[in-house]
């Protein structure tokens, strides 16, 4: 079976880490939006907010959406990408889409450990526990209308993999 696999969750959930590996388990390609973004524009998120404004990196996001998306490939996407109803409806009649849970406190720790502002700019301009408290709490009803499944992303990578290679077995 090949079939198109999305990960969507917030900042910091393991979109990536955990795309890779489900990717590499199932000898698929693996594609991140984000990073599609930067190799293709030579810009990061932050350079696209500051010239074009959130509504276009959204734009833009969208638009890598649709031009990554393929059977036999795993993408991960940006945070922000189920804010469109068109994203959330698009990738679940395109493919599988599995949304990477975790507590607001697990992630702005992740967050904390492991900065990255350049590819990740403030969306409130908060402390990051408020801001992504804020933010899951307004992405949340999003995230879970998206997916398909619900993993739990609180826990280790090795363990998010064995629920959604189990949860693939089982749909196929």
């Amino acid at each position: 079976m090949t079939q198109t696999i999305f990960m969507v969750g917030a900042r910091a959930a393991g979109k990536t880490t955990i795309g890779q590996a489900l990717a590499n388990a199932l000898s698929y390609p693996f594609v991140d939006t984000d990073l599609y973004m930067l190799e293709t524009t030579n810009l990061t998120v932050a350079d696209v907010v500051v010239t074009e404004g959130w509504e276009g990196f959204r734009r833009r996001e969208s638009e890598a959406l649709r031009t990554v998306t393929k059977p036999g490939i795993v993408v991960a996407t940006g945070g922000g990408m189920v804010l469109s109803e068109e994203n959330r409806d698009f990738m679940r009649a395109n493919g599988t889409v599995f949304y990477l849970s975790a507590p607001a406190e697990v992630l702005a720790a992740r967050l904390e450990a492991y900065p990255d502002a350049g590819q990740r700019p403030t969306l409130t301009g908060r402390p990051i526990v408020e801001e992504v408290s804020e933010v899951l709490a307004a992405r949340e009803n999003l995230y879970r209308s998206a997916a398909h499944h619900v993993l739990d992303a609180s826990v280790a990578p090795e363990a998010v993999l064995v629920q959604a290679l189990e949860l693939l077995k089982k749909q196929a």
